[in-house]
């Protein structure tokens, strides 16, 4: 099998932080793909709840600089970098005064989801991105984990699909249920096209809920982990905890990677 550069976008990734089971599948998953002789790269977003002394976070100067515009306002993007030492991983983690210096991750202590989950869901996505550019880094897949890349499918789909580092990446989405029950608000669809993508491509974010969120990966994704079978055109694989299961998600890129673009 070919060496391959493998990007893993993740919403939150052990011992940094875990809230659901995405933590735990996007800490050991790059591992296994790294020591199966590829390399990779991990971005998260660094909510205000990681310990940036404890996890030895420090920024990355040169790739400083990078503004994200939802909504005709300037968002700074700056990145920090923490190290796995035991898995000889580095974890990139896209930071935002505003939007992540909080104690909390989606909700406050009241339990009541952010009201700015939409722009800051975004300007992870669109960060991320961002960053890959300015890393100057061309994978050759990119994996999309938790509802808060769902945006990235659909980003390299359109806005991104010219760019020389993302034109012969494929892009896997894997989709956990239930993720969360409240809404992303009204204008989520609107702030989501950022002024550039046709309103049919956002039309399933309508709802601004988990769902249409699914939907809208699923749909620009080159593959699935995980979802219906329905989805015609696209390779199911279905989340595996086996010993081999690296090994499937090897074979998954791989076969994404022989497909004529």
């Amino acid at each position: 099998m070919a060496r391959k550069k493998v990007l893993f976008i993740s919403s939150e990734m052990t011992p940094f932080l875990q809230v659901t089971n995405v933590g735990d599948l996007a800490r050991r998953l790059p591992q296994a793909i790294q020591e199966k002789d590829n390399e990779i790269r991990v971005l998260m977003p660094r909510f205000g709840c990681i310990n940036e002394r404890r996890n030895r976070l420090h920024e990355v100067v040169r790739l400083s600089g990078i503004n994200i515009t939802i909504d005709d306002n300037d968002n700074p993007l700056t990145i920090k970098v923490a190290s796995l030492q035991e898995a000889k991983m580095q974890v990139y983690f896209l930071d935002n005064e505003d939007y992540f210096h909080r104690k909390f991750v989606y909700t406050d202590e009241k339990n009541a989801f952010f009201n700015d989950n939409d722009e800051r869901t975004i300007f992870f996505c669109k960060g991320a991105l961002e960053t890959v550019k300015k890393l100057g880094w061309q994978p050759d897949i990119i994996h999309c984990q938790g509802w808060m890349t769902s945006l990235i499918p659909l980003y390299l789909k359109t806005i991104y699909k010219d760019e020389p580092v993302f034109r012969n990446a494929k892009v896997v989405y894997s989709v956990f249920e239930n993720q969360f029950e409240e809404n992303l608000g009204k204008d989520f669809a609107r702030k989501a096209s950022l002024n550039t993508i046709d309103s049919k491509q956002v039309v399933s974010l309508g709802k601004s809920d988990s769902a249409g969120l699914y939907i809208t990966g699923i749909t620009h994704a080159d593959a699935v982990v995980k979802a219906s079978a329905d989805q015609k055109g696209k390779i199911i694989l279905e989340h595996n905890d086996s010993e081999q299961y690296a090994d499937a998600y090897i074979e998954l890129y791989d076969t994404l990677l022989q497909r004529q673009n």
